[in-house]
């Protein structure tokens, strides 16, 4: 799957496949399921799922940023921001995945 978005169809059809369920109720679990996540951060509160990884949301303070192209100087106004880190089991898959490519390339 290198190089492909997986997007909320591919979820809903993962979700059919694996539970044997209507395509719409799929839909709808995956629709839930994203509201749920999104309503927690929307709040301030932190999403934590298991062997994947956390959500969190994180404030910034104003500061001066540079226009590149002027160079100007602009201020940057205050801000909420989601931030994301990988579980360390979500980290091992991924350098074990990219250690098999490796191997597979070396051959």
């Amino acid at each position: 799957m290198a190089g492909k978005t997986v997007t909320r169809a591919d979820l809903t059809e993962a979700v059919y496949r694996a539970l044997g369920v209507s395509r719409n109720e799929s839909a709808a679990f995956v629709e839930r399921i994203l509201e749920l996540i999104s309503a927690s951060l929307e709040q301030g509160d932190t999403v934590k799922i298991s062997s994947f990884g956390t959500y969190s949301v994180r404030s910034k303070k104003l500061r001066m940023g540079r226009n590149p192209k002027t160079g100007e100087e602009v201020p940057i106004s205050p801000r909420r921001v989601i931030t994301f880190r990988a579980s360390h089991v979500l980290k091992d898959r991924i350098d074990s995945g990219h250690q098999k490519d490796s191997a597979t390339a070396a051959e």
